[in-house]
């Protein structure tokens, strides 16, 4: 079996006796002599790349992301018969403690803070005489209540950090119940959830169910004073409508790690909307355990038994 391997990231393997692997550069073409490969492993490639390769590797077995979105991989067009696998676990502990960076930037206004050094400006208004809990405005984690949308590993991760500073927080899944020791409802009942909250995270996948689904009438839902949090995907947001309900002040603020359209373009309104924070799609970027979840794949396939984190398409 030949494993194609990304030289965009060093992946240490203890494989079979007969796995043949071959680090492939992530900037050029596959050579033709690999396109034989029963396997391969994806990291940082561009649609184009995928979708060129998923027509080339025309004896492909199995494709490893190490992302823990799937929307790209699914896109690329590889053939019915290759199985998909995801990154899924591989970015918990990252992207939940970039989400919870965000979230105390948020309350403590950073943004502001960094601006005002820029500026030589002492920020009085940041100083003393802060309100001592979030009546008014979101100013601390301890006593905030936080909804999270979208309640997998990312969000139990985050909720375990924000329970621990004294948040209260809510999860948002496909099935309500308790999740990890939280409370988790469905989306039917953000209406109620979202009424009183100073946070709401998002950390949904984007498919066609999740398009654009933060809009307008969602972000309605919050209280002025709340946040909006995404480390997610940006597809997720109808972009449109935050901005106006920045401008407007329906919300107070928003922290984004993801846009709809990345890098995000010079011109973006984005840029100059208030009370925005931006970070460049650097929550994640380091898949924890990668080779174990690797190796454990290549075991499965060689077994004919089942491989972890299958796409379900």
């Amino acid at each position: 079996m030949k494993l194609l391997l990304p030289d965009s990231f060093p992946l240490s393997l203890d494989l079979p006796d007969g796995v043949e692997t071959v680090t492939y550069a992530v900037r050029d073409p596959l050579p033709p002599e690999h396109h034989d490969a029963e396997g391969i492993v994806l990291w940082s490639l561009s649609p184009r790349w995928l979708a060129r390769s998923a027509q080339e590797l025309t004896s492909l077995r199995w494709a490893q992301t190490l992302t823990a979105g799937t929307d790209q991989i699914e896109a690329a067009g590889f053939a019915d018969d290759v199985v998909l696998t995801s990154g899924n676990g591989l970015h918990d502990g990252p992207v939940a403690e970039h989400a919870l960076a965000l979230i105390l930037a948020a309350a403590r206004r950073l943004d502001v803070a960094v601006d005002a050094r820029r500026e030589h400006r002492w920020a009085r208004e940041l100083g003393v005489n802060q309100p001592r809990d979030n009546a008014e405005r979101f100013t601390l984690v301890g006593g905030a209540r936080v909804v999270i949308w979208g309640f997998g590993g990312i969000g139990q991760r985050l909720a375990g950090h924000l329970s621990a500073l004294g948040a209260e927080v809510t999860g948002v899944a496909q099935r309500a119940g308790e999740r990890a020791g939280f409370p988790v409802v469905t989306a039917d009942a953000l209406p109620e959830v979202l009424a009183d909250a100073d946070v709401l995270v998002n950390i949904l996948p984007a498919t066609s169910a999740t398009a654009e689904v933060v809009d307008a009438a969602t972000l309605a839902l919050l209280p002025r004073k709340a946040w909006f949090v995404n480390v997610g995907r940006g597809a997720t947001v109808d972009e449109a409508a935050l901005r106006t309900a920045l401008w407007d002040g329906v919300i107070a603020g928003a922290a984004l790690d993801v846009m709809a359209t990345e890098p995000l373009p010079t011109d973006d309104p984005l840029w100059d909307t208030p009370n925005v924070i931006l970070t460049p799609h650097s929550a994640g970027g380091r898949p924890l355990g990668a080779e174990e979840l690797v190796e454990s794949n290549v075991a499965a396939l060689l077994a004919g038994e089942e491989l972890r984190n299958v796409v379900t398409l």
